[in-house]
């Protein structure tokens, strides 16, 4: 398969934490999609009136659109040129679904956070699962973007080259790691870093190293916002010493430890 990511924007990823890809799968998929998650939603696709809440959070889906979506082969490829050939799983499923609509009201869920990767004392304790240096269980963070998203629609707001910041947060945790409350209360210790929105037509995917910072915010357009946030999983551990060769999310591990 040949390379989809060039050298800068390899390069790009490693130092700024992400990197945009348009048309990694088509606008007719999302389409497709779309209209299966609008069966799942309380309201109505044409009328705004029914538009209650301004976010309701939907599962996993695994239709053959959302299955086509996340396996096309231009992020096949990527996926082995950040993570490295074929040590990745493919997602099966595709979730979770976090849809926005326009509203004035504080969605309630803006903060800062790293999405955690393994599973605390208490599995179905999400706010108790963790993330260490090595990124256990998580090769990328990864938001699939399946409807027009502009600056006022919502888009996920991306602290630039905040995972670094992530990777001394984490060194000397060891392998437990911080659960993701514990990293939270961090965060708010970083500054001075750019803050990116990911905006793009649908078929755009936001690949992200999996400890970057990134954060909701209120919509204030006039469509909802159908964006996807599933981790791709790793087959084997990240190595972050002893081999001659690094994958560009392990190289970034590296430049926070200073190896």
């Amino acid at each position: 398969m040949y390379e989809i990511l060039n050298q800068q924007q390899i390069q790009s990823f490693i130092t700024d934490g992400f990197v945009r890809i348009e048309n990694a799968f088509s606008a007719e998929l999302a389409t497709e999609v779309r209209k299966i998650l609008w069966k799942d939603l309380p309201g109505n696709s044409s009328n705004s009136d029914t538009w209650t809440q301004s976010v309701v959070r939907l599962g996993m889906y695994n239709q053959e659109a959302f299955i086509k979506a996340a396996n096309s082969d231009v992020l096949c490829g990527a996926f082995n040129q950040l993570v490295g050939k074929d040590n990745w799983i493919p997602c099966r499923s595709m979730g979770t679904f976090p849809i926005r609509f326009p509203s004035a009201n504080d969605p309630g869920d803006t903060g800062w956070h790293v999405d955690a990767s393994f599973p605390g004392t208490y599995p179905n304790d999400y706010f108790g699962w963790r993330i260490n240096v090595k990124s256990k269980g998580r090769a990328l963070l990864m938001l699939f973007l399946f409807s027009d998203v502009t600056e006022v629609d919502a888009p996920t707001r991306i602290l630039k080259g905040s995972h670094i910041d992530i990777v001394r947060l984490l060194k000397s945790e060891g392998d437990a790691g911080l659960s993701f409350m514990e990293l939270a209360t961090k965060l708010p210790g970083l500054s001075g870093k750019e803050e990116v929105q990911a905006m793009g037509k649908a078929g755009t995917v936001y690949l992200c190293h999996p400890f970057l910072v990134h954060g909701a915010q209120q919509h204030r357009g006039t469509e909802p916002r159908f964006l996807a946030q599933p981790p791709l999983l790793l087959r084997n551990d990240f190595e972050i010493e002893g081999k001659e060769y690094y994958h560009p999310v392990e190289e970034a591990i590296r430049i926070g430890l200073h190896l």
